[in-house]
């Protein structure tokens, strides 16, 4: 039975269907329609709600999350707070969050508007100063067509930037009570099965072979909602131990596989601090809060952007069955088009990724048709090893020009031991990566197009590699828009 406090009252879901999303039950079967549907597919933001619950490190404190309810299923609540914007408002009192958007005439038609105080909301929950920055990051994936973006950013600053306890801080100890007083144990309806324990999920697959694993979602949903499947048995991942764990080891970092990129990402930026535009173009804040790292490998899209950092960065995948552990390089893991070394029976329960050594760095690129929020067109990550400026090594992951995330071994091995600087290095690797790859054609890029990317991103590097005073791309002032991904994790 699935259990969660819908605003402040508790709702227990017994028999429901597993690919309910949340946006659906709130619009049909609670009538709950200040969450709008959009574009159903987590691009918009108009379904944007928050979730609450207790958080991990501080048992009496409540961490907010803004989501995508068109891309979240219902399944995902269990043991959560649901906050609508309905419950905002207090004896017909506007929450200052959307007082705030009065006051800076932030809103027009209104459609939009639920979505942007949603995560809005979120924010002014959150401790941490809201400069202008963080308000853009966290109004990212929330679209407005007829407003303008200035008032909204306004009114987010001008809220944020003068806090006072709500009815949800007033409630916040008794909100916890509540959560804390659901069971968490295992979930095993005739549609649904949530485990909590590698042997039970292994027994889940064993008995139903063909249920969909899912954590985030992000990608199931968008079968949901976007091709119109049917899904009779899903078995949720986010309650097993060992795939909701993150730890920092001696030798470097491992994920669960079934953690919100944005519960890695502090973890990743401290270890991995140039990766940063590429996991903030990865998608907005609500997919973030949502997707995770397994999913994103797991899916083998060759299109997926932390694939080719995975293969840059020489990560280990750890897979499970419930009874037996092995591991499986990420250069080993994807063999064709969606197809990876899983066996039957298995899932990825880790992502081990070594530390980088002293003589190491790192270059992510991500070349799109939007700048952020937007599937890769072209991916590259180098990681390169020097002494002396001799080149020790170099490993190097790609999307988008092949049907598997991809090396080029050829390239890896050409320049070691060569004088990094000179631009004879360079023209080796300009060369082998211009025959490397045979490209598709489609919607995003042509096949010419990709392979003088691949050239112009391997000149980037060679340049940005051998000048780190004069780093070729700088971030800029954005506005939050459509986050425009199809495939997530």
């Amino acid at each position: 039975m699935v259990t969660f406090l819908l605003n402040s009252q508790m709702n227990h879901i017994q028999e429901e269907k597993a690919d309910l999303t949340l946006l659906e039950y709130l619009r049909e079967n609670k009538k709950l329609t200040g969450t709008k549907e959009g574009c159903a597919s987590g691009d918009c933001g108009a379904c944007t709600v928050v979730i609450a619950e207790v958080s991990k490190t501080n048992e009496q404190t409540l961490k907010y999350k803004a989501i995508n309810s068109c891309v979240t299923l219902l399944s995902a609540l269990h043991g959560k707070q649901l906050i609508t914007v309905e419950h905002l408002s207090d004896n017909n009192k506007l929450h200052p969050v959307q007082q705030s958007m009065v006051d800076e005439h932030g809103s027009q038609c209104g459609f939009c508007t639920p979505g942007f105080i949603m995560s809005m909301f979120a924010l002014y929950h959150q401790p941490v100063e809201a400069d202008r920055e963080t308000v853009i990051n966290a109004l990212s994936g929330n679209l407005c067509r007829c407003t303008g973006y200035r008032p909204i950013i306004d009114a987010a600053l001008n809220v944020c930037a003068n806090k006072a306890d709500d009815k949800f801080s007033q409630a916040a100890s008794q909100t916890i009570t509540a959560l804390q007083s659901i069971d968490k144990n295992a979930i095993d309806t005739d549609n649904l099965i949530i485990p909590t324990s590698r042997e039970a999920l292994a027994a889940a697959i064993q008995d139903y072979p063909d249920a969909k694993m899912f954590a985030g979602s992000t990608d199931l949903a968008l079968q949901i909602t976007q091709q119109l499947h049917s899904f009779d048995k899903l078995i949720s991942l986010s309650l097993v131990p060992e795939l909701i764990a993150i730890d920092s080891q001696e030798q470097g970092v491992m994920i669960g596989a079934a953690l919100p990129f944005n519960e890695i990402e502090p973890v990743l930026l401290k270890h991995f601090p140039d990766l940063s535009e590429l996991l903030w173009r990865f998608a907005a804040t609500p997919i973030r809060n949502q997707a995770t790292l397994g999913g994103n490998v797991a899916n083998a899209s060759p299109i997926g952007d932390m694939p080719p950092v995975l293969l840059a960065l020489n990560a280990i995948i750890h897979i499970d069955n419930g009874t037996d552990k092995r591991t499986i390089p990420a250069n080993e893991f994807f063999l064709d088009y969606r197809k990876t070394a899983l066996q039957k029976g298995e899932w990825v329960a880790a992502i081990f990724i070594p530390y980088l050594a002293p003589n190491q760095s790192i270059r992510a690129y991500k070349i799109s048709k939007r700048y952020e929020d937007d599937i890769s067109a072209v991916c590259a990550v180098f990681n390169i090893a020097l002494d002396n400026n001799k080149v020790v090594s170099l490993s190097a992951g790609f999307g988008g020009v092949a049907a598997i995330p991809a090396i080029v071994e050829e390239l890896n091995q050409a320049v070691i031991g060569k004088d990094w600087s000179n631009s004879n290095t360079f023209e080796i690797g300009k060369q082998i990566l211009s025959k490397a790859f045979t490209p598709l054609d489609d919607v995003r890029a042509t096949k010419e197009y990709r392979i003088t990317m691949l050239e112009n991103l391997w000149k980037r590097f060679w340049l940005e590699s051998n000048h780190q005073a004069n780093t070729i791309a700088t971030r800029v002032v954005h506005v939050p828009h459509s986050t425009g991904v199809t495939s997530h994790a």
